[in-house]
This record gives C-alpha cells, sequence and structure tokens, in this order.
C-alpha cells in the first residue's frame, strides 16, 4: 500500500481524491510519510513532563457562563505541554456541563496568550508534529463545544495565541491589544490549526495575506481585517475587561435556556462540518421537534414574546 493510500481512513475519500490531484511534489511535502493517526494518549502522557503554568476553569451555574483563563504571567501565558493537556481535559468537562451557555477564554495579568511556551519549545523541537496533532484535536473540540465562546483578547495575542483565538466562537479585543499570526518570522507555517480555520472564516485569499504578511494588527485594524468582533473602546484595569466581556457574551448570546441555546450550537456546529445538505436538515429538523410545543414556546407565544 503506498503512503497516500494508507491515509484515506482518515483523510476521507473526498479529501483523498483532491490531495490525488495535487501536484506529487507538494501532495509528498503535505503528507510526508505520515501513514495513521496519532496516539493522544501517548502524546498527552508526554507533553505533561513540560510542566509550568496552569490552566484554570470558573464555572457559573447560575449566568451558565464558565471562565477559562491562561495562567502563566511570566511567560505572557504562552502554554506549556502541561498546560496543553489541562486545557484539554477542562473542555472535557464543558463538553458533558448542562447548565453551560457561553465560555470566555481569557488570560491573567492583561495579556492572552503568546503561543508555545519557549522554555518548551526548545525541549520539545523533535515532538512538533505530535504537539500539533494534540492542539488539533483541543482546538477543534473547543470550537466545537455546546457553548457559545469568545476569546477576550488584551496585551500580546501572537502566534500560536493568534490561533488559539481562532477556536471560539466570537473575539473581543482591549483597544490596546495587539494579535498577530507571526509564525512565519519564527521560520514556521502555523501549528495548531489556525490555517484551517482562518480558510474557513475568511477564505483563501484573506488567510493567505494574514500568514504569509506576519502582520501584528491593533485593534482596530483587526476589527476592519474582521478578526475581531468587538472592541473595548476605554481602557479598563484587566479585570473590569473581563468582567465586561462576559457581560457581552451574555447580554448578546447567552441569553435563553441551556439547553436550547446549546442545541442551537451544537446544530450551527453539525451543519459546519457536515457537507451534506440532506443530513444537515435532518439534525436541524429533529432540533426543532424536539423544542416544538415545549414550555419556552408556550411561554413565549402567552406573552406574545415574537414582536416586542
Amino acid at each position: 500500500m503506498s503512503a497516500l493510500a494508507s491515509i484515506v481512513p482518515y483523510l476521507g475519500l473526498t479529501a483523498f481524491r483532491r490531495l490525488l490531484t495535487l501536484p506529487k511534489a507538494l501532495a509528498a511535502r503535505l503528507m510526508g510519510s505520515t501513514s495513521s493517526e496519532p496516539n493522544l494518549q501517548t502524546i498527552r502522557e508526554e507533553l505533561e513532563k513540560f510542566e509550568g503554568g496552569s490552566i484554570d476553569l470558573e464555572m457559573d451555574d447560575q449566568s451558565g457562563i464558565a471562565i477559562m483563563m491562561l495562567n502563566n504571567p511570566r511567560r505572557l501565558n504562552s502554554l506549556t505541554g502541561k498546560m496543553m493537556v489541562e486545557m484539554a481535559n477542562h473542555i472535557t468537562v464543558l463538553e458533558k456541563w448542562s447548565a453551560g451557555k457561553g465560555l470566555v477564554l481569557a488570560g491573567v495579568s492583561g495579556n492572552f496568550c503568546s503561543g508555545g511556551d519557549l522554555t518548551f519549545v526548545r525541549k520539545a523541537l523533535h515532538y512538533g508534529e505530535e504537539m500539533a496533532a494534540f492542539q488539533h484535536d483541543t482546538l477543534t473540540r473547543l470550537l466545537n463545544l455546546p457553548l457559545v465562546s469568545v476569546a477576550l483578547l488584551q496585551g500580546h495575542t501572537l502566534g500560536g495565541g493568534a490561533e488559539l483565538c481562532t477556536a471560539c466562537d466570537f473575539r473581543v479585543m482591549s483597544s490596546s491589544a495587539r494579535v498577530g499570526f507571526v509564525q512565519i518570522k519564527m521560520g514556521l507555517p502555523t501549528g495548531w490549526g489556525a490555517t484551517t480555520r482562518l480558510v474557513r472564516l475568511f477564505g483563501r485569499q484573506k488567510a493567505l495575506a494574514l500568514l504569509t504578511s506576519g502582520k501584528v494588527f491593533s485593534a482596530e485594524e483587526a476589527q476592519n481585517e474582521g478578526l475581531v468582533d468587538h472592541i473595548l473602546s476605554y481602557a479598563l484595569h484587566p479585570e473590569e475587561e473581563l468582567s465586561v466581556c462576559k457581560n457581552w457574551l451574555a447580554s448578546n448570546y447567552c441569553q435563553y435556556d441551556a439547553d436550547l441555546t446549546q442545541t442551537v450550537k451544537a446544530s450551527v456546529v453539525h451543519c459546519d462540518i457536515s457537507g451534506d445538505l440532506v443530513d444537515s436538515l435532518k439534525v436541524e429538523r429533529k432540533a426543532f421537534g424536539k423544542f416544538w410545543g415545549g414550555p419556552a414556546q408556550k411561554a413565549a407565544l402567552d406573552a406574545k414574546i415574537k414582536h416586542k
């Protein structure tokens, strides 16, 4: 069996056929000698050896809003291997949170994330593809959570930090913050899935421009590029900005029943990844049937809320 044929099980037939249309040299460069899916448990055990920092999770059942904090302030909240594993563990908890509606992803001490911790990076230069595989899985699960998510960009959001924010549904940015996909300046393409997410968000041309320029954007520039959904237009203490961001999420996208909010988010995720119109409509139909005639609809009808 050829190296390309052996990847059909995890690429999928459609993607495999597209790969066959690429020039052989490009296909080989993209795929290398990969022949099987990575063992994420083995990678997890290896990453845990790279200590430093933490990922802290706070869940509020009353509001339905969780806050996940990147906590490595001496390194501008850059991620160590241990932090990557902790993030994956917290996402597992959030996937099962029945009271949840939303998630704020932020960093301590006025910085979001500056990518990978350089001490960790220097020690793990032999482990790039494995680390990328783990982060791809973690950040895809983050993006697909049945919660509406927002990243609060403060201070430095560079490299892997910029990649991380693309795994949230929305982005809110401090007026003084900076964001940029600077990996190319470090001699690298993206490693945490941002190329795929940027193409899906903005299309091929803009994704290419963002990734090949290495440009660092101000808040206003980032909003003009479509990278940011809301700017905190006045200077606040970092903790106050976190509170404002949480309220922005709650008041705009997390006002209603948790089960309904999670169902809507899950339906959007399924539509995004399915690629099958009939299948997507079936899921939407099932979701609609689950709530039709339910207490929330009856209460809304009685209150004539539709026209208010």
